[in-house]
């Protein structure tokens, strides 16, 4: 399931990337999420009831949630991807566990471990190949790496999303995502209307949809329903710590895809992905060892007491 999930969002991105030249990333992300809020809105509905529908006073939040994690997520990185390229956006998105521990650090003061550390300055350099394919000193031309920076503000909203789940207990996973995307379609909508106001977005003609039809299916179906809900129960089998390591399939689906359409990649960019990936994976070796030693000494200090008692 994680597999399935992970290959499903690397594919995503040369699959947006193509329907971004018919439709525009405002009423790409609009039309996404609207029709995955009712397949969600149906699922919860036949899964766990009506009684779920309930905001029981926590719709600000949610919605700020929501926002971050729909609106922010998709308007970002879709209309990063307009400047950018579709292997840089699933690299920059892979990034999400050091994100992640960055945030940790800020919001809650739990400073990364000096090993972790040293994996998210490996990273985040390996990034910086990928996007300037080597030509470091190209780093300050902001004007040529705008989409880029787009991209990693989207995968900063979803952690932020990621990270409301917790204020949410008691609330499944399937009613957390469908009630805040519901909320989240809302502000979609805004900036789609403010967009088309101001000229930077502009509706679609019906042979306009049905052009990317199957591009549309694609990132509905299976890079948003499938995958998420695939997500969400390897997640509950595996854990989230053996879950985050699949994390890497989305670049190298990414790459692969690129590969097989004929895209020249740079030995610099291959270079700076494996150096992410590399940096990536020995995070999450490190971070699942440190959890099993805790564990450990939980296991042993609950066995003393109960020899002392």
């Amino acid at each position: 399931m994680l597999l399935l999930a992970t290959v499903a969002w690397g594919g995503m991105f040369p699959v947006a990337k193509a329907t971004l030249h018919t439709l525009d990333a405002f009423y790409m992300t609009l039309i996404r999420y609207s029709i995955t809020a009712v397949i969600f809105a149906a699922i919860l509905l036949a899964v766990e009831g009506k009684k779920v529908f309930q905001f029981e006073a926590r719709a600000l939040p949610l919605f700020f949630y929501g926002s971050m994690g729909f609106a922010g997520f998709g308007l970002f990185t879709f209309v990063g991807l307009t400047g950018s390229e579709p292997e840089h956006g699933a690299i920059i998105v892979a990034l999400m566990p050091i994100l992640t521990a960055l945030l940790n650090w800020v919001v809650k003061s739990i400073r990364p471990a000096l090993f972790t550390l040293v994996a998210i300055v490996l990273a985040l350099f390996g990034v910086l190949l990928v996007v300037t394919k080597g030509n470091l000193h190209e780093v300050w031309a902001i004007g040529n790496h705008h989409g880029d920076l787009l991209i990693l503000m989207g995968a900063m909203s979803w952690v932020i999303y990621t990270f409301g789940a917790a204020s949410f207990k008691g609330w499944s996973s399937l009613r957390y995502s469908t009630l805040s995307l519901l909320l989240g379609v809302l502000s979609i909508l805004a900036c789609t209307l403010a967009a088309s106001y101001f000229g930077a977005a502009h509706v679609p003609s019906l042979p306009q949809v049905k052009e990317v039809g199957w591009e549309m299916l694609y990132i509905i179906v299976f890079a948003s329903v499938m995958a998420v809900l695939a997500w969400n129960g390897g997640v509950k089998q595996l854990g989230p710590l053996n879950a985050v390591l699949f994390i890497n399939f989305v670049p190298v689906t990414a790459f692969t895809i690129g590969a097989i359409q004929g895209r020249a990649f740079t030995p610099m960019e291959l270079v700076g992905a494996a150096i992410v990936l590399a940096a990536l994976i020995a995070n999450n070796l490190y971070a699942r060892k440190a959890h099993a030693a805790l564990s450990n000494d939980m296991s042993a200090t609950c066995d003393g007491k109960k020899d002392f008692a």
